[in-house]
């Protein structure tokens, strides 16, 4: 049976105090009873957060890595680092890191393996433009983007993989994704890692929705029978919203 997530990606916000006064509310509140809860702050809080939270479930993920084992990266981080101060889950492909770093698939079929190869998890993020929804080929788009950087795995590698479809058209465009277009996009991601694989991999594999989700809107969107949790952005920052998400699942 697949799990149920909500990962809170805190992106380039939250500095120490804030951070560590965040995760005092949040292990407060979150007993994660139906879904496990990942929370992904800067990497100068990574230590003190999973310091923070070992003795809580919340997991510590990171926002990004580099593929390189060491090197002249300057301000880069790798998996072996990131392993070392307790963290081994990493966020690959988000949307942000496509658009303002232009990381494609290419790139990211690097870091995939690079994680992989460090025993770590890999939450994937990838996802339409409002120019490929509006034109017809979100699918194709969705499609591609999965091929080139998983699809080369072998099967046995998808037990570490999570997915999380980013439709980037509905994040801070006006546009609106209802929850019938999240389940159609995850149902025919689901189908699509079936039939590069079999469908033991496909249903068991979790996909996670990152199109904006909210406390008013959480428990119809997980309600999905191809939804299995979310990868939530700027309501992971409040504890009482983030709260309410996670409890979507009980």
């Amino acid at each position: 049976m697949r799990k149920h997530i909500v990962a809170g990606n805190w992106k380039m916000n939250n500095d120490l105090a804030a951070t560590a006064g965040l995760i005092t509310d949040l292990k407060r509140k979150v007993n994660n009873g139906d879904a496990e809860v990942i929370i992904a702050p800067t990497y100068i809080n990574l230590h003190s957060a999973f310091e923070s939270l070992s003795d809580s479930n919340i997991t510590v993920a990171a926002q990004n890595m580099h593929q390189a084992k060491s090197g002249a990266y300057t301000g880069e981080i790798s998996a072996a680092m990131l392993k070392s101060v307790g963290v081994n889950t990493v966020i690959l492909g988000h949307s942000e890191r496509r658009a303002y770093f232009n990381e494609g698939d290419e790139l990211l079929t690097e870091k995939v393996n690079a994680a992989l190869e460090n025993e770590m998890r890999v939450i994937f993020c990838f996802g339409e433009e409002l120019e490929d929804r509006k034109a017809g080929n979100q699918e194709k788009v969705v499609e591609s983007q999965l091929k080139n950087a998983l699809f080369h795995l072998d099967a046995s590698a998808w037990s570490s993989i999570v997915l999380a479809y980013e439709p980037v058209w509905a994040i801070g465009t006006g546009e609106t994704a209802s929850p019938e277009q999240a389940q159609d996009m995850h149902a025919f991601i689901r189908k699509t890692v079936a039939e590069t694989y079999n469908e033991e991999v496909g249903e068991n594999v979790t996909i996670l929705y990152g199109g904006s989700v909210k406390p008013g809107n959480a428990k119809e969107i997980f309600g999905k029978p191809d939804v299995d949790g979310g990868l939530i952005g700027g309501a992971s920052l409040k504890a009482d919203d983030f709260f309410e998400i996670v409890n979507a699942f009980a």
